[in-house]
């Protein structure tokens, strides 16, 4: 497992990889108790955090790991990698899309354990009547993520 962090304009997000893929993405706040082994992986990563920091990149192009998640949970993973840049769409929307329209909870409840967010692009959904509702690094995180991708 390697691991770097940077500084972004929201504060310091740290990348872990692991076997070649981005395994966790920390983000402002979150202090991972990791020491820096930065490795080219982990560099193109960084570069592409800075570009989507920048305005310059819309979709992240770099391998994954959910290793840890359940089945749930990857699938509606899965599903949040299709909202795109500069769009939201609900939780309830999410949970239509993957076959199982009452688990709007549920698909709450993984996007909360997002093991990948901003790359797996949980910022994005939003509450049925369009209120941002809770995010791992905080509403105002959230927030200042959407206002960036509207630009």
């Amino acid at each position: 497992m390697n691991f770097i962090k940077f500084k972004s304009p929201f504060g310091v997000i740290g990348i872990e990889e692991k076997n070649g893929s981005v395994s966790r993405v920390y983000l402002p706040g979150q202090k991972p108790d990791l020491p820096e082994n930065p490795g080219g992986f982990l560099e193109r990563a960084k570069q592409q955090f800075e570009e989507y920091f920048a305005g310059r990149r819309t979709v992240f192009e770099l391998p994954l790991s959910f290793d840890n998640c359940t089945d749930f949970k990857k699938l509606v993973y899965s599903e949040l990698l299709n909202v795109k840049y500069g769009e939201t769409a609900s939780y309830k929307d999410i949970a239509e899309r993957i076959g199982n329209p009452e688990a709007c909870r549920a698909v709450g409840l993984a996007n909360n354990k997002n093991p990948l967010p901003i790359i797996v692009p949980c910022h994005r959904i939003i509450g049925s009547n369009g209120k941002l509702t809770g995010y791992a690094g905080g509403l105002e995180l959230k927030e200042q993520l959407l206002k960036l991708e509207r630009k």
